[in-house]
């Protein structure tokens, strides 16, 4: 396809899968329970960390931490003590377990106590064309208190060539918002135009047979190299075409 029909077939793809019924069956549903932002950002935050695996999966272990947490994720976070710990005894998803969990909330307590919050953080490192670096400044920061090394992973850095999916689709949820009811857009500080768009398995290969993308690995080489196509697309709203190449991986099977 010569570029101008590129763009009219992935903004057409990507304007039918950005609609409210995707919500139904994706993790996004999760923060979706909620109205406050602080509720939101920490719902989607924990949601998209344990982003991994198939999405019933995703969903119900998001939602057995959000039942954990009283269904009231901020208030949770900020009586957070010791004690509170004991509840999430057991709670795995995958290789992330009550170790991690109980870390990452004593880290965003902190965040919120000490930081002003999971937008302050991202906010404070953005540059004005990408966040990724801000992604590398917030896991510094989040690991900033005493913690098992093991936790670590569970937060990718681009300085060290992560293409980081879970957190560029959390960012995606808290910035982006263009009506369609699916992002959040409560993250005012920031720009949909500073976006990555989450690179995994799925959108990786529609990348490649669009020619949008020439690297096999799906790492941080990748991600830049995706990011500069998708941004001679739309340099405004360029993780639109998120919807459009995971739309087409998972239920078009192009």
């Amino acid at each position: 396809m010569i570029r101008a029909e590129l763009k009219e077939f992935l903004d057409e793809k990507a304007a039918f899968y950005d609609d409210v019924s995707f919500i139904e069956t994706d993790p996004i549903q999760i923060p979706h329970l909620f109205t406050k932002k602080e509720d939101i950002e920490i719902a989607a935050f924990l949601t998209a960390t344990i982003a991994w695996g198939n999405r019933k999966s995703i969903i119900n272990s998001a939602t057995r931490l959000m039942e954990l947490m009283d269904h009231s994720p901020y208030e949770f976070i900020l009586d957070y003590d010791d004690t509170t710990s004991e509840r999430f005894s057991g709670f795995v998803h995958r290789t992330f377990n009550e170790t991690d969990v109980c870390y990452f909330m004593r880290s965003l307590q902190n965040i919120y106590n000490k930081h002003g919050g999971l937008e302050a953080v991202f906010n404070r490192f953005a540059r004005t064309d990408s966040l990724q670096p801000a992604i590398h400044e917030f896991k510094n920061v989040f690991f900033q208190l005493p913690h098992e090394t093991r936790t670590e992973k569970h937060i990718s850095d681009p300085m060290k060539n992560s293409a980081a999916k879970r957190i560029n689709m959390f960012l995606r949820w808290m910035v982006r918002n263009n009506g369609s009811g699916v992002d959040f857009g409560i993250w005012k500080s920031l720009s949909p135009s500073q976006l990555s768009c989450p690179l995994d398995v799925h959108s990786g290969t529609v990348a490649r047979k669009l020619k949008l993308l020439k690297r096999k690995q799906n790492d941080g080489k990748a991600l830049a190299e995706l990011d500069a196509q998708l941004r001679k697309l739309d340099p405004r709203d360029p993780v639109k075409y998120d919807f459009a190449l995971f739309g087409l991986g998972i239920f078009e099977k192009f």
